[in-house]
């Protein structure tokens, strides 16, 4: 299973620790919103590639 993690914003300790945890044993990948310019088509193609998307704000 594929997990991809969108950061809204730099994640802290408790939301590193939160996706170490769901991601275990898992293939993850991450997008990060929290950029000057932000690629949405990448993420759009990152999306359907992940079997689930977790958004962290």
């Amino acid at each position: 299973m594929k997990i991809l993690n969108v950061y809204r914003s730099e994640p802290d300790a408790t939301v590193k620790k939160l996706v170490e945890i769901v991601t275990r044993d898992r293939e993850s990948d991450t997008f990060n919103l929290n950029t000057e310019n932000p690629d949405y088509d990448a993420l759009v193609d990152k999306i359907f590639a992940a079997d689930q998307t977790i958004c962290w704000w």
